[in-house]
């Protein structure tokens, strides 16, 4: 009695034990991952205990659910000077990544007249303070140019190691969020996607989606809308249906 549980977690390439402490925040601190209740605008992703992850284990959860502290764990352990080489050498002009998810929304909560972030995600007027014209936001930017050329790469195996493109797909096939792009399609149609959000007004998902006859069509829609959180479905629907016309228009069917 009195005494704290530990427990095993295992992750590719790695099997260590770590102790549950819970409340804490996740930071990095001597290789291990602290546990966190990730906030992502509405969403609450629990990860509540200490514990470590791989670099593949940050990677899956950047991927599958969308979780901003591995995405910036990731950026660090490459560094944003080598993201950005990478992604001029693969020819993304429009793509800009200047700094992390966290810096650009403590950016965004001070620009809102917050001290930061957190402040802003539990303010009440919070979908007030992000109607104005808050520059931050576009601090870390795409097109959706960029993104269907980066689609492309990835599929040809072109976008570096083939072992690391093939794990990419593997994981956007494993997308939580399936109520945009594969909205737009019978279920015969596989789509392999990564979804996109901000604050309730930015929603995107870019994808591959595969057809039975085995075509694959890269597609890339952004949307933004008026006021936070409003007609969700309605976007998400529409993010579906916008791709699936292109499809059709690419295939000489309408």
């Amino acid at each position: 009695m009195g005494a704290r549980p530990s427990f095993p977690v295992v992750g590719p390439g790695f099997a260590r034990r770590t102790r549950a402490r819970s409340g804490r925040r996740r930071a990095v601190r001597e290789g291990r991952l602290r546990g966190v209740a990730v906030r992502s605008g509405r969403r609450r992703l629990l990860f509540a205990d200490e514990s470590e992850a791989s670099v593949r284990d940050l990677a899956a959860m950047m991927l599958t659910i969308s979780d901003n502290t591995a995405t910036d764990l990731l950026a660090a352990r490459a560094g944003l000077d080598r993201v950005a080489a990478t992604l001029a050498e693969l020819g993304l002009a429009g793509t800009v990544i200047p700094c992390t998810l966290r810096e650009m929304l403590d950016a965004v909560g001070r620009e809102a007249g917050l001290a930061g972030w957190a402040e802003l995600a539990a303010a009440p007027d919070m979908g007030e303070r992000l109607r104005g014209p808050l520059r931050a936001i576009h601090t870390i930017r795409t097109t959706p140019a960029d993104m269907a050329r980066l689609l492309r790469l990835i599929w040809r195996g072109e976008a570096g190691p083939e072992e690391a493109c093939a794990a990419v797909r593997e994981l956007m096939a494993r997308q939580v969020t399936r109520q945009r792009l594969a909205m737009g399609f019978p279920h015969d149609v596989r789509v392999a996607a990564k979804s996109g959000s901000l604050f309730g007004v930015v929603r995107n998902e870019i994808g591959v989606v595969r057809l039975p006859d085995g075509r694959r069509y890269a597609a890339a829609v952004f949307t933004r809308a008026e006021r936070p959180y409003v007609n969700e479905h309605a976007i998400n629907a529409a993010i579906g249906a916008a791709a699936a016309a292109a499809v059709q228009a690419l295939r000489g069917e309408c």
